[in-house]
């Protein structure tokens, strides 16, 4: 048996009133997706408890079958893991973006977009003016990045209850109430503050100044936590994955899973990746591996762009050039299943991620078709097939059972 799993990130939505009451994946032109849909089934799935932070850590981890009120620890060791950086029984993973703030507004959680070559020139210097041997400076993708505390012999400051915000949900907001509250949260309000100096003058700011860029402005610490325990996928469902994603997020979910990661020429992470090589390299894999998982990140951020324009290009692009050739593909291998489900909403109202249920679509052997118009929220919600835990539906799709 062969299985793709695609996931379309934040591609859920609320109805848009520019849209005639449609969300952006009904009004989407999508006939892989709406296909699958209606040879298989659809359902809902609520990957994000209630107690725990509406973000793509939380909800791909659930979403790939790990039940993440037992497995969660935060964001960051997640991209550490990625990053092949071993965490220790003290140590704590901090995720540290390059942001613009400016008069105390997140103007933008990205710092422009900031290339990956000038976000590692910047993280060498703040390496050198805050860093030590305590604290690690890592540079990452583009404005993703990390700080690792190493704590030895002696446990961090910091614990479960150090409460930090996503930069991405401060978009055009004050950020004067959203610094880390509780246990260590005075250190990395420190840092955040003093990183603001070190910053200002660096030579990549003042190139990107010179050619109308945003600059980097600030670090912005988030997401920490310590090393997670993880059972090995092909252990806990006997199948052996891969995963194809621009994110370091997916990477280090695949890494701790012991799932080999494929990169794409061209996959960016953003809105304009190569949706058609993602597409191809996840047709190739499917010779090798049992269960290959695409991830593509662009519906996402359209969201937090506040553009509908850009989410629905998006769909439309993952429909086009990654479901619709690897569902072909996949079919070419004799017996198989395709899940296509994004991790949760990010709705363009509030440029953010959200708690809520997402839809899901499945189909192949041994799926009996169900009754549905099209793959989109409300035939979702008519389905009638709905995971209160998400992290089943893994259990699901690859046995047909409660795992």
């Amino acid at each position: 048996m062969k299985y793709a799993i695609i996931i379309p990130d934040g591609c859920a939505d609320e109805p848009q009133e520019a849209l005639g009451g449609k969300t952006p994946l009904e009004a989407a032109r999508t006939p892989a997706m709406d296909a699958i849909a209606r040879q298989g089934v659809v359902g809902l799935a609520n990957h994000v408890p209630e107690t725990l932070p509406a973000g793509s850590d939380v909800a791909n981890l659930s979403l790939l079958g790990y039940d993440p009120q037992t497995y969660y620890t935060g964001r960051a060791p997640l991209e550490a893991a990625a990053q092949g950086i071993e965490l220790g029984p003290h140590d704590w993973a901090i995720r540290c973006n390059l942001v613009t703030i400016i008069d105390q507004v997140m103007r933008d959680f990205t710092a422009g977009h900031i290339s990956t070559e000038e976000a590692r020139q910047l993280m060498a210097a703040l390496q050198e003016k805050l860093g030590s041997e305590q604290l690690q400076f890592y540079a990452g993708v583009s404005y993703r990045n990390l700080l690792i505390y190493r704590g030895g012999n002696q446990p961090a400051p910091f614990s479960r209850d150090t409460f930090t915000v996503p930069p991405h949900d401060l978009t055009d907001q004050s950020v004067l109430d959203a610094y880390p509250r509780g246990p260590g949260s005075d250190l990395l309000a420190r840092l955040m503050a003093e990183s603001e100096a070190v910053l200002a003058d660096h030579p990549v700011n003042q190139a990107r100044k010179k050619a109308g860029k945003l600059p980097a402005t600030n670090i912005w610490l988030w997401g920490l936590g310590g090393a997670p325990q993880l059972p090995r996928f092909e252990e806990r469902y006997g199948v052996k994955g891969a995963m194809i994603t621009a994110v370091d997020l997916l990477r280090g979910l695949a890494a701790l899973f012991g799932w080999p990661r494929i990169d794409v020429p061209g996959a960016t992470g953003y809105i304009d990746t190569d949706y058609a090589a993602k597409g191809r390299y996840a047709v190739a894999a499917l010779a090798d591996y049992d269960l290959v998982c695409v991830h593509i990140e662009a519906p996402d951020e359209a969201s937090h762009e506040g553009s509908i324009e850009e989410k629905i290009r998006a769909i439309e692009n993952v429909d086009e050039k990654i479901v619709g050739p690897v569902w072909e593909a996949l079919r070419l291998h004799g017996e198989y299943r395709i899940m296509v489900s994004p991790d949760h909403p990010t709705p363009i109202r509030i440029k953010t991620h959200s708690h809520g249920y997402v839809p899901f679509a499945m189909a192949g052997t041994g799926i009996k078709p169900g009754n549905a118009s099209g793959y989109h929220e409300k035939a979702a919600a008519q389905s009638g097939l709905i995971f209160e835990e998400g992290w089943r539906v893994m259990g699901y799709f690859l046995h047909g059972e409660n795992h």
